[in-house]
């Protein structure tokens, strides 16, 4: 029997096809009618796609997309039930109008040698990938609900749309209306450059996301026309654009690493809009820009002189030849650019510490304590890449399904996985072929370990071992106490069937081995909790307004330990609200206990993370250090007060639960020291299930709270519906009405107060 000791370098030869090309593909979807019959991976080319740049592919491809009775066409909300991983082989791939992926597909092209997808001259239609299409005739409606619009995931392609006359809004790469668990990765944009050019990378007029990365835009008037209630991007390089990002509107967007190469405007923001009726760009926050050869940085539509308009916070931003760092459009200088860094500035309402007079703020102001860990060796916060194993051969995978683990979504799995972990995890990248795995006690992943599962494979923890909240156990635990080495996962959902009171689902024990920053981590992977199909609560078991102790999902989602450092990018931890099959849109009421818990001293980086809907927090630091966190984003419960936090938990103290629970925290922080969030939105919806609240800004009382120990700096904080943004010690200091910006409230930044006041301001 074959044990190692290490995976190695990869060893595929030049001419050897990406390993997702050539592995054997048996996944199934475990919940689906047909799950002996229904493919989850498709091969475009098995649909009749050609790929030589001259057949038009168009009808192939969403063939590919669409075969199998699935979720789309606007005759469906979403579905879980009919999953789709579309792979395109390298070639180029002639389309005349757009592909249109259905609910919960990924499309993913050749890593090795991406595949262009070319628009054809006579393309007509939104953009070449359209996520949410507009129904015709329709008035308006599309396919799915903007801010329901979860799971899909585009990588690995070349979208060129030059063909397309310079002049039209058809050549668009992507129309992006999407919501939480979503991904753009390693994707180029080749758009006309000439005078009076229409085309735009990505169009994106509403939603709820998200995270993109990895991306270059070629050309085009907008590089990025984004709209969203708030997104994270990361590493993304614009070259030779009029406007490289045009916002329209937002609640908070975190832009961390972005490149900007003659352009006329890098950012153009439309602002002044206070109202939710006149929602414009609530909130920017860049951290780590390089902006080049590009006559505007920044440009506003209205000034914003002595009182907030529009929330904007620079952090490490490198200008070379930029005459106008920040402006107003009609030519209007606010910061004078030229060749120069912009260590920290700001524009909005600052806070420190328990001073709840915020002042407004258009300068200069000083920079943020980042610690050393947290930082590349340019100075800059680290950001890693999605592995994709490109340079691996497909016999240094090795798949679950072929070593005894069924993901029928019945049969316990658990023996099965513990073995495939222990023969293989540390010479192998374990393959988890689409499916869902049964697991009815605690799976360790150990150091070593890289896993990749298959449009979103499921980990789920089922049976008795799990269903005690006064005695919880580890679902997942990934790495053993104290343990050191590389871990790496993407593409996995962790999850449970209720009743689950008892189950931390994942346990973070894993800590990245000295000088190599990111190497315990996890990518588009995500913990999600009832609401779907086999996870027995749904609406029908478990109705909005339900009390059932047998609607409980998890005791704890997702446990960083204190020893564990971890890199997390595109980690949505959530618990239904609604039931993602079935209707789509009927109400639940489960109940989980806690989100996310933090006691790791770091580096911890939280890139692009959301947690959602649980009874006693979203986001928890205890004891921690040496956090990056940016963008985060929280909804605290629909059915609060009824019950009233914390039931139908009790607070354990154990697991470092806050003892001032009165409704569920966003963010709560205790004993935490160089805490660095850039970019939150904290949100409160409802009161017991009504929204009138929303008219009063009201659902709840607090939302964040960071106790007098702690070292925190937050930037770009936008919340709704909480009387008080941000309390400190357990007493509300920051009154949303002091910072109304649209829909939310914005406070630019607010820190811990420092030992010496003379150092701040």
């Amino acid at each position: 029997m074959l044990y190692c000791t290490s995976l190695g370098p990869g060893n595929a030869s030049p001419n050897d096809p990406f390993w997702l090309e050539s592995i054997k593909h048996q996944g199934i979807a475990a919940y689906n009618p047909s799950p002996s019959s229904y493919k989850v991976f498709r091969n475009v080319k098995d649909f009749g796609a050609v790929g030589d740049g001259v057949t038009d592919d168009t009808a192939a491809i969403n063939r590919a997309i669409s075969t199998g009775d699935r979720c789309g066409q606007g005759n469906c909300e979403s579905s879980t039930i009919t999953p789709a991983l579309v792979y395109f082989p390298k070639g180029e791939y002639l389309v005349s109008s757009p592909i249109t992926p259905y609910y919960y597909t990924q499309l993913v092209g050749d890593a090795k040698n991406p595949p262009t997808l070319l628009a054809s001259g006579s393309f007509t239609g939104m953009a070449v990938i359209d996520a949410d299409p507009y129904i015709p005739g329709g008035g308006g409606a599309q396919w799915f609900i903007n801010q329901n619009n979860f799971f899909r995931s585009v990588r690995n392609f070349v979208i060129d749309v030059r063909r397309v006359p310079f002049n039209k809004t058809d050549g668009t790469g992507i129309h992006w209306q999407v919501s939480q668990a979503t991904s753009l990765t390693n994707i180029v944009f080749e758009m006309s450059t000439a005078n009076g050019t229409a085309h735009q990378g990505i169009w994106m007029e509403n939603g709820s996301g998200g995270y993109m990365g990895d991306l270059v835009f070629n050309g085009g008037k907008f590089g990025m026309w984004v709209g969203n209630q708030q997104f994270t991007v990361r590493n993304v390089t614009i070259n030779n654009a009029v406007t490289a990002v045009f916002n329209p509107w937002n609640w908070g967007w975190t832009y961390q690493g972005i490149t900007i190469n003659n352009c006329q405007v890098g950012f153009d923001l439309l602002t002044g809009g206070l109202t939710a009726e006149n929602q414009s760009t609530g909130a920017v926050a860049i951290i780590d820009a390089i902006v080049n050869d590009t006559p505007i940085f920044i440009r506003s539509s209205l000034p914003s002189n002595s009182t907030l308009r529009g929330s904007l916070v620079i952090n490490n931003a490198k200008l070379r030849n930029v005459s106008t760092a920040v402006g107003v459009a009609g030519g209007a200088v606010v910061l004078s650019g030229g060749t120069k860094t912009i260590e920290s500035w700001s524009q909005g309402n600052i806070y420190e510490g328990t001073n709840s007079q915020g002042t407004f703020t258009q300068g200069e102001i000083p920079s943020p304590n980042k610690p050393s860990v947290l930082l590349d060796g340019a100075g800059r916060v680290v950001g890693k890449t999605r592995p994709q194993y490109a340079d691996y051969s497909v016999d240094q995978f090795v798949s679950v399904r072929d070593h005894g683990a069924t993901g029928d979504g019945i049969t316990d799995d658990t023996a099965a996985i513990r073995a495939i972990l222990e023969r293989f995890s540390k010479c192998r990248i374990i393959f988890f072929d689409a499916g869902t795995y049964i697991v009815s006690s605690t799976i360790t992943i150990p150091a070593g370990t890289h896993i990749v599962g298959e449009a979103w494979t499921v980990i789920a923890g089922k049976g008795p071992a799990f269903e005690d909240p006064t005695n919880p156990q580890v679902v997942i635990r990934v790495g053993e106490e104290g343990s050191v080495g590389v871990i790496e996962i993407s593409d996995i959902i962790f999850s449970t069937v209720g009743p689950a009171g008892g189950a931390i689902v994942v346990e973070w024990n894993i800590r990245e081995p000295e000088g190599q920053k990111g190497a315990a981590g996890m990518w588009d992977s995500h913990i999600r909790l009832a609401g779907a199909a086999g996870t027995n609560l749904d609406a029908s078991r478990c109705p909005a307004g339900s009390q059932s102790v047998g609607c409980m999902a998890a005791f704890l989602a997702l446990h960083l330990t204190a020893r564990s450092t971890a890199y997390l990018e595109g980690t949505w931890v959530w618990l239904a609200d609604h039931d993602l099959d079935g209707s789509g849109i009927a109400q639940l009421t489960a109940f989980a206990g806690r989100g996310i818990l933090s006691e790791s001293a770091g580096p911890v980086w939280m890139i692009g993370t959301a947690a959602e809907h649980f009874v006693l927090y979203q986001y928890r630091l205890a004891g921690a250090k040496n956090h990056y966190m940016g963008l985060i984003q929280t909804e605290t419960p629909y059915y609060q007060p009824v019950p009233v936090a914390p039931a139908p938990f009790v607070p354990m103290r154990h697991y470092k639960d806050p003892t001032n629970i009165a409704s569920a925290w966003g963010l709560s922080v205790e004993a935490s020291q160089d805490i660095l969030i850039f970019g939150a939105g904290l949100y409160s919806f409802f009161n017991n299930y009504k929204q009138d609240c929303l008219k009063t800004r009201n659902c709840q009382a607090e939302i964040a709270d960071i106790d007098l120990q702690s070292s925190v700096d937050i930037f770009s904080l936008s919340t709704v519906a909480s009387t008080y943004q941000l309390s400190v010690g357990g007493r509300g200091i920051i009154n949303q009405g002091d910072n109304v910006n649209g829909f939310a409230s914005t406070v630019t930044r607010w820190r811990s107060a420092p030992l010496n006041p003379s150092t701040y301001y």
